[in-house]
C-alpha cells in the first residue's frame, strides 16, 4: 500500500513495537496486548508517544488507516511497516487479544 512495507500477522516478530491507530471505541473492544494506542488523527501531534521500535509496526481494523499512518511515518523518517489485514486478520488467525475490563475482546 503506497509503497509502504507490509507484514502478515503470522510474521510479526515477538516483542514487536506495535502502534494501533484505531479509534477509542475500537481499541476498548479489543486490541493487541502491549500495543500503544494513538488514534490516526492524533499521530502527528503525538509523535513523542509512539513506541520505540525499528521498525514500528502499525495496525488498524483492516489495514487501510494503518497503511496511511505508516506512509506518513515513513515520510517523517520513521521505519514503519503496515500490518496487513489489521485486527481482522489478527483475530481470524486466533491471536490473543485484550480488551477493557468486563469486555470480551472483539474487533469492531
Amino acid at each position: 500500500m503506497n509503497g509502504v512495507p507490509e507484514i502478515s500477522v503470522h510474521d510479526l516478530p515477538d516483542g514487536a513495537a506495535l502502534l494501533d491507530v484505531r479509534e477509542d471505541d475500537e481499541w476498548a473492544a479489543g486490541h493487541i496486548d502491549g500495543a500503544v494506542h494513538v488514534p490516526l488523527s492524533d499521530v502527528p501531534a503525538r509523535l513523542a508517544d509512539l513506541p520505540e521500535g525499528d521498525p514500528l509496526y502499525v495496525v488498524c481494523r483492516s489495514g487501510n488507516r494503518s497503511g496511511r499512518a505508516a506512509a506518513w511515518l515513513a515520510y517523517q523518517g520513521i521505519d514503519a511497516v503496515n500490518v496487513a489485514g489489521g485486527m481482522k486478520a489478527w483475530a481470524s488467525a486466533g491471536k490473543p487479544m485484550a480488551a477493557d475490563p468486563g469486555r470480551t475482546p472483539t474487533v469492531i
